[in-house]
């Protein structure tokens, strides 16, 4: 079972940056891809970013393209999300999965339960 850890979460300035982190433990497979997705009030999950087992592929949404970084230490078992340059529609609940592919989470196909997430606010 995939255990995930979201944290870095909290309340920024427009404009602002947060760093989010997502811890693995317990049975994770480092060729597993993963996956931030976000869920603002009354509105459904969404995918924003998601990366692949080696990096070498990522994807985007396109309300966060060159906004949002995606990257991973898989020696660290560890998949972070750099946030620049945030807007107010930025905040949400975000949470990290995993799945096998990025063309997976795309879809909503991800592996395990979600974990607790990590709340982000952009105030104006």
């Amino acid at each position: 079972q995939v255990q995930l850890v979201e944290s870095g979460g909290g309340l920024v300035q427009a404009g602002g940056s947060l760093r989010l982190f997502c811890a693995a433990s317990g049975r994770t497979c480092s060729l597993d891809a993963r996956g931030w997705f976000r869920q603002a009030s009354g509105k459904e999950r969404e995918l924003v970013a998601a990366i692949s087992w080696n990096g070498e592929i990522t994807y985007y949404a396109d309300s966060v393209k060159g906004r949002f970084t995606i990257s991973r230490d898989n020696a660290k078992r560890t998949v972070y999300l750099q946030m620049n340059s945030m807007i107010t529609e930025d905040t949400a609940v975000y949470y990290c999965a995993a799945g096998s592919a990025t063309d997976k989470l795309r879809v909503g196909d991800h592996l395990g339960s979600w974990g607790q997430g990590t709340q982000v606010t952009v105030s104006s």
